[in-house]
């Protein structure tokens, strides 16, 4: 299995199981060749991120990079993507889809900086994530060596794993208790793996971390006021803040309520379906709020075309395909209809639920004046009749042309009497 020529690999380390188990593996395996870790900060949890350093140079790492990637993460991936209307089969908002291709990005650009000739990630042969790294990986960097440890070596299962790292004196926070897989980051937290696995479990109340239970949530609800400014959140509850800030403190403020999770059978890339369990707490208001702006700004024949659009859309990032040619332009298309999303909205969060209550926009398509039952001086009720005819005048057409086919099906048929013939 040892290749020879690969004399400098980065790996994509989380300091989880999988990527623990990783360096030593890569060390056995390919020749002693050095092991660079690569560390994204993409707004997981700090704990996950402390001492991480320490830890890859423990497990067999030359060296660690952490790269702090929060920022980008939510304004060139979670805002476009968001305003763009994208949702995975109607219910996923892609938390772990965006992270992938900016956490690729800056790992060929560490890989760059090293001199390394490879590249490798934790990602197993099943899921999602592989399709993700390595296409990103195609798109920017396809002299790099990738290689993906779950699709060459002998294990088979976490347990294995568990034991692997155990043997080669790697600490790791699984246990064979608890072998929940998670990934998080500032958008949002999965949970897949365990008893999760048999559809007809419910979820434990110890897989969710983030979130409250709605049923033990606060009995009073709360309001906040979001403002957006082409398509991206600006302020919450009247003050300006960064990016960063405004997600962390509106996750804290949705989670509280119990706002977020979500349980679903999805349908992955390679075929099959898995289940998962998500916490987006901020990223549900957000959603919440911006499509109540767009209810505001976008006339019919635009909701339509833009639902279009985000369903394609959603599939590339779903699939890892956020750096070609075809998402640059759905984006393009996107940030037309983004650059109307510019106004306020007032979002009640109660009990596991965020509803949109107030709304204004800037340049909204509602008219008070001609929406009003009440009398107005606006709109002539009389011009309807004329639109209908002629809004329904295809079917008119159909019809008439059905009853004339009728008709003639019915009528009476003519019969000919034939000659006598005589003699």
């Amino acid at each position: 299995m040892a290749d020879k020529h690969i004399s400098k690999v980065v790996l994509a380390y989380s300091g989880g199981l999988d990527t623990s188990a990783i360096v030593p593996w890569l060390k056995e395996n390919y020749g002693e060749c050095e092991v660079v870790a690569f560390a994204a900060d993409v707004g997981q949890e700090r704990a996950d991120l402390e001492g991480i350093e320490e830890k890859a140079v423990k497990a067999g790492a030359s060296e660690c990079h952490v790269v702090d990637l929060r920022e980008p993460f939510l304004t060139e991936f979670v805002f476009p993507t968001l305003a763009a209307g994208m949702v995975y089969e109607n219910r996923y908002l892609l938390g772990t889809s965006m992270a992938r291709p900016i956490i690729a990005r800056a790992q060929v650009e560490v890989a760059r900086r090293v001199g390394a000739d490879a590249v490798a990630h934790g990602c197993t042969g099943k899921g999602n994530d592989q399709v993700r790294f390595e296409h990103t990986f195609s798109a920017l960097a396809p002299d790099l060596r990738v290689i993906a440890p779950w699709r060459e070596w002998s294990f088979r299962s976490r347990e294995e794993l568990l034991n692997y790292v155990h043997e080669k004196g790697v600490p790791v926070a699984a246990s064979h208790e608890k072998l929940w897989s998670r990934d998080g980051n500032l958008w949002h937290l999965s949970h897949e793996g365990g008893v999760l696995e048999d559809p007809w479990n419910a979820p434990p109340e110890d897989v969710w971390v983030l979130t409250t239970a709605p049923e033990a949530a606060p009995d009073s609800p709360e309001d906040v006021e979001l403002r957006f400014e082409a398509g991206v959140p600006v302020k919450l509850n009247g003050e300006r803040k960064g990016p960063v800030e405004l997600v962390e403190k509106l996750n804290d403020i949705a989670a509280r309520h119990g706002v977020g999770r979500l349980d679903m059978v999805e349908s992955r890339v390679v075929g099959m379906k898995s289940r998962g369990c998500y916490e987006t707490p901020g990223g549900t208001v957000i959603l919440e709020a911006l499509n109540a702006i767009e209810e505001l700004v976008l006339d019919r024949e635009m909701r339509r075309f833009r639902t279009e659009i985000a369903l394609k859309h959603a599939h590339l990032v779903y699939e890892g395909r956020w750096f070609t040619p075809l998402r640059e332009a759905l984006h393009a298309a996107a940030n037309v209809f983004a650059a109307r999303f510019t106004g306020d909205v007032i979002v009640r969060l109660y009990k596991g639920r965020a509803t949109a209550r107030q709304r204004s926009a800037d340049v909204s398509l509602y008219s008070e004046d001609f929406a009003t039952f009440a009398a107005d001086e606006v709109y002539n009720q009389k011009h309807a009749e004329g639109f209908i005819r002629l809004f329904s005048l295809p079917e008119q057409i159909t019809a008439l042309n059905d009853q004339a086919r009728a008709r003639k099906a019915l009528a009476p048929k003519t019969v000919i009497a034939e000659p006598e013939l005589r003699p």
